[in-house]
């Protein structure tokens, strides 16, 4: 549902430095976390900021090139910079449990990632979730391959840790009571330990997984 709020029309006062696209993006991403990207108006922008449409087309050439803008930044803070904080820590095993403490802590306060996940409801958002899912799931992998893993095992259990992660968000989101926090630390070390410290799957196990791929790579080789 798009909220619709009736605003008042503000004159920016002179002694207000000029407005950036980066100010500009941070109102549309605001918008995105409060209902979505159809949420997303450059009236409804201009009004918060206190500036004009003309300000607007100063910077931007048209509605999705602010949803872009917007989706840029969310991407940035929440993957890019967050990836950054994380190399500075030489530990790999140190690094994915800061980013598991990190993403079980702050995520449900994302109201943007919960939107966007939710419903991206424009392909530029689609292909936003998408770009960072992957790029989240190959950083993990990438930490659990420094750890020893095989690149398929390391694979398979960084999809499963971001499915856990997304599903902690919808659980945080739509049940929030289900969750408390001496909960949510016990469970947070349940995850790391299955699947950060835990043992490689039986031999047989990986030797069946090998062998059901075997016809498909055969398949392809043919005209």
């Amino acid at each position: 549902m798009v909220w619709t709020i009736r605003y008042r029309t503000f004159v920016r006062k002179a002694n207000q430095r000029p407005l950036t696209p980066d100010d500009w993006a941070r109102a549309a991403l605001a918008a995105i976390a409060r209902g979505g990207v159809a949420a997303v108006a450059v009236e409804t922008a201009a009004a918060e900021l206190g500036a004009t449409k003309g300000s607007f087309y100063w910077h931007f050439k048209n509605r999705d090139a602010l949803i872009q803008a917007a989706l840029d930044k969310w991407e940035q803070r929440r993957t890019e910079s967050v990836i950054e904080e994380l190399d500075r820590e030489p530990d790999p095993a140190k690094r994915l449990r800061n980013l598991l403490e990190a993403a079980f802590e702050l995520g449900p306060t994302d109201r943007a990632e919960i939107t966007l996940l939710a419903n991206p409801d424009h392909p530029a958002a689609v292909r936003a979730v998408r770009r960072v899912a992957d790029r989240r799931i190959a950083y993990i992998a990438g930490q659990l391959e420094r750890l020893g893993r095989d690149p398929d095992d390391a694979l398979d259990r960084a999809v499963v840790l971001y499915y856990v992660y997304i599903g902690y968000l919808q659980m945080a989101h739509v049940a929030p009571d289900v969750i408390s926090e001496d909960g949510r630390r016990r469970q947070l070390e349940l995850v790391f330990n299955a699947l950060v410290t835990g043992e490689e799957p039986p031999k047989s196990v990986r030797r069946m997984g090998q062998a059901a791929a075997v016809p498909q790579s055969r398949g392809a080789g043919k005209s």
